[in-house]
């Protein structure tokens, strides 16, 4: 199975809960830092739940995480399940280069000029 990692700001941290099975979760809220910031939950299981522990809201973390997903009666879940939690890196990210203005770049076939124009107030694209 692949493994993922996301890099945010905590955004919030729940209380670690226990089931009657001895079975232990914590959930946290992390908050991506682009250009439309997604809040995403995760969860860390048995022994790494105290992985978030030494973070507070508003650090900048770095999660490494499985998606899991199950069935259950007719119902699809997915699970974003942590197994590391790093203090994540800011300073000093490589800054991509400018567009070259002497490299033609790809542009849009003839008849569709691609513009926000094109698309209709509630046709979201996602």
């Amino acid at each position: 199975m692949a493994s993922y990692e996301v890099t945010g700001k905590l955004k919030v941290k729940m209380e670690e809960q226990s089931f009657s099975s001895g079975f232990t979760k914590r959930e946290f809220v992390l908050t991506t830092e682009e250009q439309y910031p997604q809040d995403i939950k995760f969860e860390l299981i048995k022994d790494k739940t105290s992985a978030i522990d030494k973070f507070n809201p508003n650090d900048t973390i770095k999660v490494s995480f499985n998606l899991r997903g199950n069935e259950y009666n007719g119902k699809y879940y997915v699970n974003l399940q942590a197994w590391r939690v790093e203090a994540g890196e800011t300073a000093g990210a490589p800054i991509p280069p400018p567009l070259d203005p002497m490299v033609q770049h790809a542009t849009a076939p003839a008849g569709n000029s691609g513009t926000i124009d094109d698309i209709g107030e509630d046709d979201l694209p996602f």
